[in-house]
């Protein structure tokens, strides 16, 4: 029965998205959740693209975001809502079938739980080959696959994450129970809570996904499900936003960790690690032979953008860190557009 279903707000931080935004939306649209159990908040960063329009056609609620950024966005968004689960979907998120919300949120009948990610970005052939190259490496951010610190499903690895985690095969889902000193990069991407939960955090201005996820731990709550099922993220059309979002992403990290506005202890990972993923990177042939393993369990000529996106993420981050040892400036978001295509 209807009245059985949680209430569950979706909160979507939006910044010159017009061109994902309407996709988003259809596909929460065609959820067969009941309409009057969904909340849906739009927050926005002041765009310039029509993103509002889109939203205002779809009869959504359009709240500001004077701080633009996404994780600013959440945490309006969060602040706003009113359900007993908060589902943080970002703009470049599509739900890929009707039940979808529905599966995501039956794990809370059980009350260890404290939040709900799916298993696995969605494979779609007729995404673009970067987006495909992600889906299939469960993660946006090659890096994560050589600290083994991911999140979802990936065909090379056949794992979801390579943190020590305990599982119980639940059917429908796995029930996961974190290492507060080891844990996954979630929070993002489709990962739903309980609002109780998510209050205690303090998040304040900025809702940073895993800091979210560190806090609980601390606090011993470390029970999540991870639902069999995927979700699609349009991650980046071309080699140029791929670059401004890897660059986006560690200008970011550096400034908000300056602020002290940062959680989560990212220099506790294995420094072997990273070494690792250096020589491969310099090697170049490593990088390649990953590739070509992908591509035999799963054939997508997407695979061959890996070392690519190594290469890019090395230099990336290696300029981001020796910018951060002589000041780090926030990014400049006022003509930013979360482009695709």
């Amino acid at each position: 029965m209807a009245e059985d279903l949680p209430i569950v707000s979706i909160v979507i931080p939006t910044l010159n998205a017009s061109r994902t935004l309407e996709a988003c939306l259809a596909s929460i649209q065609a959820q067969d959740y009941p309409p009057e159990r969904m909340e849906l908040i739009v927050v926005d960063g002041g765009s310039t693209d029509g993103t509002v329009e889109v939203a205002r056609r779809f009869g959504v609620r359009v709240v500001p975001n004077p701080l633009k950024t996404g994780e600013a966005g959440k945490a309006v968004g969060v602040q706003l809502a009113h359900g007993e689960l908060i589902a943080l979907i970002d703009s470049d998120n599509i739900l890929p079938q009707e039940d979808w919300l529905r599966q995501m949120v039956t794990p809370f009948a059980d009350p260890e739980i404290v939040g709900t990610e799916p298993l696995s970005y969605t494979w779609q052939r007729e995404d673009g080959l970067i987006t495909r190259y992600c889906a299939l490496l469960g993660m946006n951010d090659p890096l994560c696959l050589f600290l083994g610190n991911y999140d979802r499903f990936c065909a090379l690895t056949q794992r979801w994450t390579e943190m020590p985690v305990q599982e119980e095969d639940c059917g429908g889902y796995l029930k996961v129970t974190l290492s507060p000193r080891h844990l996954p990069t979630m929070g993002a991407n489709g990962f739903i809570i309980r609002r109780s939960e998510l209050v205690r955090c303090g998040i304040g201005d900025y809702l940073f996904d895993i800091d979210v996820v560190y806090a609980l731990s601390q606090e011993g709550h470390t029970t999540y499900a991870k639902v069999k099922l995927g979700i699609v993220h349009l991650f980046a059309g071309d080699w140029r936003t791929f670059v401004h979002k890897q660059r986006r992403r560690v200008r970011d990290y550096l400034y908000f960790k300056s602020q002290a506005k940062r959680r989560y202890p990212w220099g506790t990972l294995d420094r072997r690690r990273l070494l690792k993923f250096i020589v491969y990177c310099v090697a170049g042939f490593p990088l390649l032979a990953q590739s070509v393993a992908g591509y035999l369990r799963h054939p997508d000529i997407a695979w061959f953008f890996h070392p690519l996106a190594c290469w890019t993420t090395l230099g990336v981050y290696g300029m981001g860190a020796a910018q951060g040892l002589l000041g780090v400036k926030s990014e400049n978001r006022a003509h930013w557009r979360q482009a695709t295509g």
